[in-house]
């Protein structure tokens, strides 16, 4: 099989394993949430406990447009729900404001990974609004330009390394949002295993796209080492 067709396997492969988690996922949100939660409490209810049984006040819970938008901002240290969640008192809306809610916390007891993703941010941000740009010329003036190849498969490579730096900063969001549900009784014995299952796909998301990263990052590679050698 050429690069070429490598590159297409590895693209359909990935959008479709995408397709499959995403629509699981917005399944599982559908089901559970019509699974209240204990006490009937909201999403909102449970980001503010949350935060402060974890010292935190500074955070400002806000409530946004869009479904599953929910979101931590470690700038400007606002929890963005969505509507669903904000107003939601179900399993659903628990664990997803409980997960947005361990990103507050890690940010509050500077979790290494987190604030190595933050480093990258800036870094990740000129690298996604050139990376494309400079890849395609590359390959277009490999043979009298090759240095522009490997500058693309750099920038690349920066996106790649900022896939793989926000899988434990997720897994370990959701790893503390579990925990805390579990110790305060907003899930039961019933409703925890769907709350760990919606996170869990949620998660996936994040593997998927990393690992559809690294294997892009590898085609770009195998195209610049075939030139080379040519």
């Amino acid at each position: 099989m050429g690069a070429n067709g490598l590159y297409w396997l590895i693209f359909i492969a990935t959008a479709v394993v995408s397709w499959i988690i995403s629509n699981s996922l917005r399944k599982a949100f559908k089901e559970y949430s019509n699974i209240p939660s204990q006490g009937n409490i909201t999403g909102r209810e449970v980001a503010q406990q949350m935060l402060h049984d974890n010292d935190i006040y500074d955070v400002q819970i806000t409530c946004i447009e869009g479904q599953l938008t929910d979101n931590y901002n470690p700038v400007n240290k606002t929890l963005n729900l969505s509507k669903a969640v904000y107003f939601g008192d179900n399993v659903a809306a628990a664990a997803v404001a409980a997960h947005e809610c361990g990103h507050a916390v890690q940010h509050a007891h500077a979790y290494a990974p987190l604030q190595m993703r933050s480093a990258l941010v800036p870094v990740v941000s000129f690298a996604s609004k050139w990376v494309m740009w400079v890849l395609l010329a590359g390959m277009l003036l490999i043979k009298t330009f090759p240095s522009l190849m490997l500058i693309g498969i750099i920038l690349f490579a920066a996106t790649t390394l900022f896939s793989f730096v926000t899988l434990p900063v997720e897994i370990d969001a959701s790893k503390r949002a579990l925990q805390w549900l579990n110790v305060h009784n907003i899930t039961t014995p019933q409703s925890h295993p769907k709350a760990q299952r919606a996170l869990r796909l949620a998660a996936y998301t994040y593997v998927v796209a990393a690992l559809g990263s690294l294997a892009t990052l590898l085609y770009y590679v195998m195209i610049f080492s075939g030139a080379r050698r040519d």
